[in-house]
């Protein structure tokens, strides 16, 4: 009964997020002409809400646990495992007053409504993995530009999603070029817990009555520590949280 009513959800959810996705592509392009970078940002702010809400559709339960103050007027870099790409849009919502851009592949960069927009008007960076110059020289220019706007940067150090929450092996080079050329930046680490239930299944039918929680560890200063005493706490903050 429960596979059959994940069916029924997953049509309706994936009916709207579709309609949602053209839909905020044509006002991102209008808040951009119009209103440049904050109107742009507007529009993000709402989608990413929007498209976090509409996870309830599921029966989904989205829990954020953030137990320390997030610093304010100072860049940031938080980094997260990465179990889906529906953990995307709530970290997004919840750090929306923070600037939250994302580093990501480059292949996200054309090609799907909304989401290619954002992140090639939105100031996030797109890196290709399989050029390791053009990746390291987008990074350099990431960091500089989160330094100077007091923006957040996020980074999933796997590369890519676990498709059963074990977390993978974290990289190093992202965090350390984007501490090197953002001196002042804290670091968040994030955990996100439960996500890959959503896809289960695969793409569909997506799974339901799950319950995800992002849990937002302490800030560090990037500065305070050398970069591989600050790299290791990082990666075991995160993965000693991981169910």
């Amino acid at each position: 009964m429960k596979k059959i009513i994940s069916y029924i959800l997953s049509v309706i959810f994936y009916l709207f997020y579709g309609i949602f996705l053209v839909f905020f592509h044509g006002l991102q392009w209008l808040g951009f002409n119009i209103g440049k970078y904050k109107g742009h940002k507007a529009i993000v702010d709402i989608m990413n809400c929007t498209l976090t809400y509409l996870l309830y559709v599921l029966g989904t339960k989205i829990k954020f646990i953030s137990n320390y103050p997030i610093p304010k007027n100072v860049p940031l870099i938080i980094v997260s495992n990465h179990q889906s790409m529906h953990d995307i849009c709530p970290l997004a919502c919840f750090l929306k007053d923070y600037h939250p851009k994302f580093v990501s592949k480059i292949e996200l960069g054309k090609g799907i409504p909304s989401v290619s927009y954002n992140l090639t008007h939105g100031g996030s960076v797109l890196i290709d993995r399989k050029d390791p110059r053009q990746s390291l020289a987008a990074l350099k220019d990431f960091g500089k530009y989160i330094e100077a706007n007091n923006y957040a940067a996020v980074i999933f150090p796997e590369g890519t999603r676990s498709k059963n929450g074990e977390p993978r092996r974290f990289s190093e080079n992202g965090l350390k070029m984007l501490t090197k050329f953002a001196p002042s930046a804290y670091v968040v680490p994030v955990t996100i817990n439960n996500c890959w239930k959503l896809n289960k299944y695969g793409m569909f039918p997506l799974e339901v009555g799950v319950n995800v929680t992002l849990e937002f560890h302490e800030a560090i200063e990037a500065k305070s520590m050398k970069f591989e005493e600050l790299f290791q706490k990082v990666e075991s903050t995160i993965k000693n949280s991981v169910v």
